[in-house]
């Protein structure tokens, strides 16, 4: 793919994520996501066939910067460094005040099918933690109360303040016997 072509389709992604923030996730439509990323909507078509198309993207999208995200942190292959990599990614994304991943709302407001590679990819990725783990049973439950708390984000459904959540995150790394943060 062309570094344009390659450009316009991250414009797009970009458009359909921030339309998903500002209106809510079941209020994308393939004429105000062309409009808010500057395309036709014969454009918008070009890269993607359909609005359930788009909506695919998003997801894969989502999961690949997640991913990307991770890989850069976790490096160093020391026992438990994919989980630390998943605790500091997630205190980074709640201090910064990272808005939650809406374009991915709105793929599964509009077919809930596109949960499945979403659960592919969370399998593997607990497969990950598990296997770099010291203690694997703990791995897992680190990962489920970060799943939490990620998902409190992504449905704005706040039980816990910006503090109480940094404070669950620094317990986890304690129990898991990491180093806080610098």
């Amino acid at each position: 793919m062309s570094q344009k072509k390659n450009d316009t389709r991250e414009k797009i992604l970009a458009a359909a994520a921030e339309l998903a923030r500002a209106s809510g996730p079941g209020n994308i439509s393939l004429e105000a996501v062309a409009a808010r990323a500057g395309v036709s909507k014969g454009g918008l078509l070009y890269h993607f066939s359909s609005k359930n198309k788009l909506l695919e993207a998003l997801v894969e999208d989502f999961l690949g910067r997640f991913d990307a995200a991770l890989t850069a942190e976790e490096g160093s292959g020391r026992p438990n460094s994919v989980l630390s990599a998943y605790m500091d990614l997630c205190l980074r994304d709640r201090l910064c005040g990272s808005p939650p991943p809406s374009g991915l709302l709105a793929a599964l407001a509009e077919d809930p099918g596109l949960l499945d590679p979403v659960r592919r990819y969370e399998r593997r990725f607990l497969d990950r933690i598990r296997a770099n783990a010291s203690d694997p049973e703990l791995a897992t439950l680190g990962f489920l109360a970060l799943m939490g708390l990620r998902h409190m984000d992504l449905l704005d459904i706040q039980v816990l303040e910006p503090g109480e959540a940094a404070e669950v995150i620094c317990a986890l790394r304690r129990r898991m016997g990491l180093p806080d943060p610098g």
